[in-house]
């Protein structure tokens, strides 16, 4: 418990500071953080009505990744289940009010051209 209490919500270098880093790199701009939107998307684009999402890998239950924790594996794997359920009901919601949604995993993040091109693809920049 004392290692699950040391992972910050905000700021956290392994996901949203690494996406800072990718953007700037390739130039990608317009962007805010920590705004009053609906599941507070880590990233919103609010001219092109884009929320991103980066979701961790053992957080949201990774379907690639996700390895389950070896003790109090009934906790784990409700507290996974409700924030899939969280993830996907925030989707519907903002995509129900004309947001476009990207949600990227944990994992993607080691391949920096490939986000960049999801990003520039969605905000319509030229690569």
């Amino acid at each position: 418990s004392y290692t699950m209490s040391r992972i910050r919500a905000k700021g956290n270098a392994s996901t949203e500071l690494r996406v800072i880093s990718i953007m700037r790199l390739y130039g990608i701009k317009g962007w805010s953080r920590h705004q009053n939107v609906i599941g507070k998307p880590d990233f919103l684009f609010r001219h092109e009505h884009l929320a991103v999402f980066v979701d961790g890998c053992f957080w949201h239950g990774c379907p690639k990744c996700f390895m389950p924790p070896q003790s109090n594996e009934d906790y784990w794997m409700k507290k996974i289940a409700g924030n899939r359920a969280r993830d996907k009901h925030v989707t519907k919601e903002l995509m129900d009010k004309g947001w476009k949604v990207i949600r990227l995993w944990e994992h993607s993040l080691k391949r920096p051209k490939w986000v960049a091109n999801k990003l520039m693809s969605e905000l319509n920049i030229a690569a």
